[in-house]
């Protein structure tokens, strides 16, 4: 268990609703949960249309003035430096989408790689257009890395057609998560799935996930 996790990956990848859910599971387990959402090229932050359910959990939500407005400023609060400072809590970084997003986590590099207590979490969904293969997915994730300047430490399989998914869409796309952890050496975190579907996954590790609508990214 590490006190800091960093959810990246390509658009569309449902990184947000993976940030938000595993927010919720880790204070349902009884831990002190602090959610920030580092995307300041959306300018519609997502992680924003779940702050009634975050606050009603007793999470607090660290974002930008801004969001969801129609308001694009790349700016963001300085109580996101309280996240990588303050290690009295767990932190979940919601990162923007591919290398442009992930430009913002440069800012805190040094405090999370100073503590050392992290993992930089790469959300495969082998259904999005540019990370079809294990081959493309790496390339997305060298991207990340590169502009972000921290290496990721674990995959989260997110295989997903939205509400539509079935358990057979995630178990089609088992081989590429299974190749992309063999090519990149890093372990899978856990596979995350729609609560209805958590049944046909028993004794895997899986992430079971309430769907916010809004929630694209």
């Amino acid at each position: 268990m590490k006190r800091v996790y960093l959810f990246a990956g390509h658009y569309g990848s449902g990184k947000t609703n993976i940030a938000v859910n595993f927010a919720l599971r880790l204070h349902g387990e009884g831990k002190a949960v602090k959610i920030a959402d580092l995307d300041v090229v959306n300018p519609y932050f997502r992680t924003k249309d779940s702050a009634a359910e975050l606050e009603a959990a007793g999470i607090e939500l660290i974002s930008p003035a801004y969001a969801n407005s129609n308001v694009d400023l790349p700016a963001l609060p300085q109580e996101l430096y309280g996240l990588v400072q303050n290690h009295s809590f767990c932190a979940i970084m919601d990162i923007g989408g591919d290398e442009r997003g992930a430009l913002a986590l440069g800012r805190y590099r040094p405090y999370i790689l100073e503590e050392n207590n992290y993992e930089m979490v790469f959300v495969a969904n082998f259904f999005r257009p540019l990370t079809r293969t294990a081959e493309e997915a790496i390339e997305v994730m060298r991207e990340i890395e590169q502009a972000g300047g921290i290496a990721f430490t674990a995959i989260v399989h997110n295989s997903n057609l939205g509400a539509e998914t079935t358990a057979e869409d995630v178990k089609s796309a088992a081989a590429q998560v299974e190749r992309l952890c063999a090519l990149t050496g890093l372990p899978l975190l856990f596979t995350s799935v729609k609560e209805d579907l958590a049944p046909e996954f028993a004794g895997e590790s899986i992430l079971p996930l309430r769907l916010q609508k809004k929630i694209i990214d």
